[in-house]
C-alpha cells in the first residue's frame, strides 16, 4: 500500500512512523521542514492536562497520561519528569479541598504509569522550594508530576524513527490539492492548522469545524527554581512557570484567531503573561528581561464558545482514498497516528 502523508508536525510525523510499521509504503511530504510550526511552540510538556478534568475529559487525560509515560520509556534523553507545584491561597482562585480531589482523581488516572503521586506541602516548604512567590494568603501547595521535553527534539527523534524503519521524508514540497498525490493508495492529510485548507479541494463540505487557537509563551533570562502551575487573577485559566535551560518559560495565552497563519504574540499577550508572573513572583520581570516570545496556532476542534474549554480530543473524516485529520495534542500524538494509520489503511 502506497501512502501519502501530508503535514510533518508531530501528529503527521507519528502518523507516518505507525503506518510505516504496519508494513505501507509511505511518504511524508513537509511545505517547510519538520517540527517548524506548531509542533515547536509547546509549552514544552508531556502532560495529562489536570485542567481538563473540570470539564469532565476523564477519558483524555487518561490517555494523556498513560501517552506520558510511553514518551518516557522510547526517548528518556529528550524527556524527563518534572515537579510541579500548585499554590493554594486563602479566599481566591480554587479552595483546596477542589485542588486536593483534582490531584487525587491525576493520580487514579496515572496508575501503572509509574509517576510519583500528588503530596500537600507546607507555605513553608513552598517557600524553600520558590523563594519569591507572594506569601499573603498562602496556605500550602500541592506537588504532583508531569514531564518536561525538547518539543522540536522529539518530533525530530520521531521522523528519524520513521526514516530509520524505511519511510521517506520530502522537505520543502508543499501540496497544494489532494489530486498531486493522485499516484498513492490512500493520502492522509495531518497539515494541522491547515487541513481545512487541503481538505476544500474535495467535494462538499468538512465533517468537522477548526478553532485556530494561538498559544504565546516567553521567556525570562533568569532561573527558575521550581516549576508552577497558577491561576491567572480574576479568571480561571491557569499558566506555567517552568524552568528551561537555566531560564524561565511563561505560558500560556489562548487567543481565538480567524485563520491558521501564525502571526506571533501579540503585545496585549506579552503584558499579559508578564502581569501574571509579576502577580506572584518576584523579582518583577520587565520587558528587558524577555529573550524570547514565541506562538503556535493549535488547530482544535470548535466544540465551545471559550476556546479555553475546547477539548483536545481528535476526529477523522473519510472522503474516499483520503483520511483529514483535525484536532489532538502533543502528548497523545502517538495513539492519534496509530488510530490514524488503523483507519486509512481499512
Amino acid at each position: 500500500m502506497r501512502v501519502a502523508v501530508v503535514g510533518a508536525g508531530i501528529v503527521g510525523a507519528c502518523t507516518a512512523w505507525a503506518l510505516v510499521r504496519k508494513g505501507a509504503e509511505v511518504s511524508l511530504f513537509e511545505r517547510k521542514h519538520p517540527m517548524t510550526e506548531t509542533s515547536r511552540a509547546s509549552s514544552k510538556l508531556l502532560h495529562g492536562g489536570l485542567r481538563y478534568l473540570e470539564g469532565g475529559h476523564l477519558c483524555l487525560v487518561r490517555k494523556s497520561l498513560q501517552a506520558r509515560a510511553v514518551w518516557l520509556q522510547q526517548a528518556p534523553h529528550l524527556c524527563e519528569p518534572l515537579q510541579l507545584l500548585l499554590p493554594v491561597y486563602a479566599d481566591v482562585g480554587r479552595p483546596r479541598w477542589i485542588v486536593g480531589m483534582g490531584i487525587r482523581l491525576y493520580d487514579l488516572l496515572a496508575r501503572g504509569s509509574g509517576f510519583p503521586k500528588g503530596r500537600w506541602l507546607s507555605a513553608e516548604e513552598v517557600a524553600t522550594l520558590q523563594p519569591g512567590l507572594l506569601r499573603k494568603g498562602l496556605q500550602g501547595a500541592y506537588a504532583f508530576y508531569d514531564a518536561q521535553m525538547d518539543d522540536q527534539a522529539l518530533g525530530n527523534w520521531v521522523i528519524e524513527q520513521f526514516c530509520a524503519a524505511g519511510g521517506t521524508l520530502q522537505c520543502e514540497h508543499e501540496i497544494a490539492q489532494i489530486d498531486a498525490l493522485s499516484g498513492f493508495d490512500r493520502i492522509v492529510n495531518a497539515a494541522g492548522p491547515w487541513a481545512l485548507d487541503l481538505r476544500r479541494t474535495q467535494p462538499g463540505p468538512p465533517s468537522y469545524a477548526l478553532d485556530w487557537v494561538r498559544g504565546s509563551h516567553i521567556v525570562l533570562d533568569r532561573p527558575c527554581p521550581a516549576a508552577m502551575l497558577l491561576q491567572i487573577p480574576g479568571e480561571k485559566r491557569i499558566f506555567f512557570v517552568l524552568p528551561r535551560r537555566n531560564q524561565t518559560l511563561i505560558g500560556t495565552t489562548e487567543v481565538r484567531q480567524p485563520g491558521p497563519d501564525n502571526p506571533g504574540p501579540s503585545e496585549k499577550e506579552i503584558d499579559y503573561l508578564l502581569d501574571a508572573h509579576n502577580h506572584y513572583l518576584t523579582p518583577v520581570a520587565l520587558r528587558s528581561d524577555m529573550v524570547e516570545a514565541f506562538s503556535g496556532v493549535r488547530p482544535l476542534l470548535r466544540s465551545a464558545d471559550n476556546p479555553s474549554d475546547a477539548t483536545r480530543e481528535w476526529a477523522f473524516e473519510r472522503v474516499g482514498k483520503v483520511l483529514h485529520i483535525y484536532g489532538g495534542k502533543w502528548t497523545t500524538a502517538q495513539l492519534q497516528g496509530e488510530e490514524a494509520a488503523t483507519r486509512i489503511l481499512q
